[in-house]
């Protein structure tokens, strides 16, 4: 026991001493930080992720450069396979990615070729409910509409929540969605539904049309059919939760887990590989980030919202999510898949 102690304390010791050995250093003079977000250029992930480089060499000894990168397709997953498998180990390289993608591999969805519990989660920089929009001209405008007229959406891809709330409340409900994939982003969506191509949207969405769309809501563009969340939202108290129409407790958890990356949203990594000092030092820049009042001026000055989360917090609640029971995470992957 004393000598497991022992151990232990010399690590911390070792982590500690490399800390401070990076700080007076300092290892990120002259270097570069990378951003890999896992959409395009003209949503909310963008915008997030240029306020993220922008502010948080401030809080980084040495005060490095950041650049941003897009790298979408697959939902999300093309940017964490590279994340996991190809980007520098360094801690030059960080990604935004999708909040639906840390679950893709317990969820056995196509493609994913990652560990998420081996990334290192920085932080996150928000919450977000997930609602079904409707654009003011689609057929179906309500719950009971949902119900009974085919509603037509559009995805950036399968394994984001684009797809996978859709498929949830087909399966679990008996809605009538069908979803449209390979847009490049949700400023893509926007698009497409202003033209009428489609009908609506879902998951979380709702800060990116606050930035992107605001009059949107000025103008009463949209309706909100569902709120697929544990309860209604304070800002839209008259579209229902999805939780009030589930009819048994296996149902209400398959939804929790299904929606438990919406406490994750906007979720910032670093590869497998990066040193665990260097994690800790990009951690606390990132949560020095997040409180920086230069950068929270900048949140409000675009219209986005802010309600982060601290690394460890991120990890343990992944870590809870593939802890849960197999049973719900069969029938989940089960509902994900329309069976």
């Amino acid at each position: 026991m004393r000598s497991a102690m022992r151990l232990i304390w010399v690590g911390l010791l070792l982590v500690v001493s490399a800390i401070a050995s990076i700080a007076q250093e300092p290892f990120y003079k002259g270097k570069q930080i990378r951003i890999v977000i896992s959409a395009g250029v003209s949503g909310g992930y963008n915008e997030y992720a240029r306020l993220l480089a922008t502010h948080m060499g401030n809080h980084i000894p040495g005060k490095p450069d950041f650049i941003v990168q897009s790298m979408p397709g697959a939902g999300g997953l093309l940017a964490a396979n590279y994340l996991y498998a190809q980007a520098p180990q360094d801690g030059t390289t960080l990604g935004l990615i999708h909040s639906s993608v840390p679950l893709a591999p317990l969820f056995g969805t196509q493609g994913a070729r990652f560990e998420a519990q081996k990334f290192h989660w920085i932080g996150s920089m928000d919450r977000s409910d997930g609602p079904c929009t409707a654009w003011h001209t689609s057929p179906a405008k309500t719950w009971a509409d949902l119900l009974q007229t085919p509603f037509i959406v559009g995805s950036s891809g399968v394994g984001s929540q684009m797809d996978i709330y859709p498929a949830m409340l087909n399966k679990l409900f008996g809605t009538r969605i069908k979803v449209i994939g390979g847009y490049k982003d949700g400023g893509s969506i926007f698009h497409a539904m202003e033209r009428e191509e489609i009908h609506g949207r879902c998951g979380p969405q709702l800060t990116g049309i606050r930035s992107l769309r605001p009059q949107w809501l000025a103008e009463h563009k949209i309706m909100i059919p569902i709120m697929v969340s544990e309860r209604r939202s304070r800002d839209f108290p008259d579209a229902p939760s999805v939780m009030e129409f589930a009819k048994d407790e296996p149902t209400r958890q398959q939804i929790r887990l299904l929606i438990v990356t919406q406490d994750l949203d906007r979720p910032v990594l670093a590869p497998p590989g990066v040193p665990a000092a260097l994690v800790m030092l990009l951690r606390d820049a990132f949560n020095a980030t997040m409180n920086d009042r230069a950068f929270r001026a900048d949140i409000d000055k675009l219209r986005l919202t802010l309600d982060w989360v601290a690394g460890e917090e991120v990890a343990k609640s992944i870590a809870g999510a593939y802890a849960m029971p197999p049973e719900v995470v069969g029938a989940a992957r089960e509902t994900m898949a329309g069976k």
